[in-house]
């Protein structure tokens, strides 16, 4: 395997991929305002501590609509990733639709850094290893 798991718990998973030099974080389960924004805040940290640009941020397993947590994702958060150097943000869908539109909804509060959204995680890679 070409990453290193930095953070494990119940709901997050947060691993370097050192092969491609970005961080891979697997959302898993139930998700609210607090798991995503306790979930957000340990990326930020771990993308300035591996001073890394991407992120391939993967919810496949996320069961359930976390829309609470939209505009603080957006407004707050992803500028301060931005600020602390993320580039480029492949965002992989859950099949949850009420996930996917709280990931809409997110993406209508946030102006920057440069966030993809795709269905297959194939895709999603493909992407972040070009640019």
């Amino acid at each position: 395997m070409s990453y290193r798991i930095l953070h494990e718990e119940s709901y997050i998973t947060i691993a370097y991929d050192y092969v491609h030099e970005w961080l891979y974080v697997d959302w898993i389960g139930d998700q609210d305002l607090t798991s995503v924004q306790t979930g957000c805040l340990m990326m930020l940290q771990f993308l300035k501590a591996e001073r890394c640009h991407k992120v391939l941020n993967d919810n496949r397993r996320v069961t359930s609509m976390w829309a609470d947590a939209a505009e603080w994702g957006g407004y707050e958060w992803f500028p301060a990733m931005a600020d602390g150097g993320l580039e480029y943000f492949a965002w992989v869908y859950s099949p949850n639709v009420y996930s996917r539109l709280s990931t809409d909804l997110t993406l209508q509060h946030t102006t920057r850094p440069v966030i993809l959204t795709f269905d297959s995680i194939d895709t999603a890679t493909s992407w972040l290893k070009q640019v």
